[in-house]
């Protein structure tokens, strides 16, 4: 997806990738270290993620580290970010929301500082109000976030590229807001497992039947994680034009359905629980302004995907032990 004009301009670049060793990070660190960049990867995490890279263990929540791991950086990706479960972000929201807070703050002013010649701030999803459909043009600063503490803590970090833009004239940020993504190297533990991730620790665990809320029908936008770390550095590269741009497979894909895929390659049984919630019932994101913007063009099939995800699972499912939990130690 990633064409060789843009590969080559980061050959023999300083990069700085925080949140390295996470699903969206590792890929952005080996595509980088394929191409010759000079990698530091930066993580709370004791998790080598490749060989050429260098590892860095530092706490973004301390503004002089930030300082450090950004001096002499040509390009700063952002990717940093808490990952928690619906439930566990609002029984534990100072958890999430602080440590949050201060990263973003410090690395994105830490870059700025050092001069960084581009800057790449992940968002979310979850900084949209509620809607069926999430379209760049149709965002509103005056309707809250459907995340709420997730929702705002991203949000902020938005205001303060913003910030930049109206005090220092500074172009060199762009943002991004990934949808739901999964992959090698996702969270497969219970406090944060998202959808898929879920679904896959239940199988491997060998629950028999697993159990699905709801019906089936939800409808949300799954991305495999190589095509978001691609449309990363796509934006980086490109820019997003003071504003941002979703990065999502664009398809609707019923929890239904992704149980249906999961079976075309994994044996197990499951039954649905339709007297608990199914949620919202249908998150698309719409990903015209970065096709358009970027040239972002993701490839990988669900299937594809999710088995991907599944193998990788089978030689890593321990991997979780050397991972920062900022909910266990709340």
């Amino acid at each position: 997806m990633i064409s060789d004009k843009v590969l080559n301009s980061f050959k023999g670049s300083n990069c700085v990738v925080t949140g390295g060793t996470g699903m969206i990070g590792r890929e952005v660190v080996r595509t980088l270290c394929d191409v010759g960049a000079n990698v530091k990867c930066v993580s709370l995490d004791n998790i080598k993620v490749h060989p050429k890279a260098d590892h860095v263990y530092a706490d973004l929540t301390d503004y002089n580290v930030c300082k450090d791991i950004t001096k002499d950086m040509d390009h700063v990706f952002h990717i940093a970010g808490i990952k928690g479960s619906v439930d566990v972000t609002k029984s534990k929201p100072a958890s999430f929301l602080v440590p949050l807070l201060m990263m973003n703050t410090n690395i994105l002013e830490a870059a700025r500082l050092n001069k960084a010649k581009r800057v790449l701030y992940t968002s979310t999803i979850g900084a949209y109000a509620a809607a069926e459909v999430f379209k760049e043009e149709d965002y509103s600063e005056s309707q809250p976030p459907m995340d709420h503490y997730p929702g705002w803590a991203k949000r902020i970090a938005e205001m303060q590229v913003q910030t930049y833009r109206v005090q220092y004239g500074l172009d060199n940020f762009a943002i991004v807001r990934p949808c739901n993504v999964y992959g090698p190297g996702d969270s497969f533990k219970p406090e944060s497992a998202m959808v898929i991730p879920s679904l896959l620790m239940r199988i491997q665990r060998k629950e028999n039947p697993v159990v699905i809320w709801g019906d089936g029908s939800a409808i949300r936008d799954f991305a495999y994680a190589t095509d978001c770390a691609e449309g990363c550095i796509l934006a980086l590269y490109h820019g997003t034009r003071d504003s941002f741009v979703n990065l999502a497979s664009g398809d609707g894909i019923s929890i239904k359905h992704l149980v249906d895929t999961l079976h075309e390659f994994i044996d197990f049984k499951h039954e649905w629980d339709t007297t608990k919630p199914a949620g919202f019932p249908r998150r698309v994101m719409d990903i015209t302004r970065a096709r358009d913007w970027i040239g972002y063009n993701p490839t990988t099939t669900l299937r594809e995907g999710l088995e991907k995800t599944w193998n990788w699972l089978q030689t890593n499912a321990d991997e979780h032990v050397n991972r920062k939990n900022y909910f266990a130690e709340a």
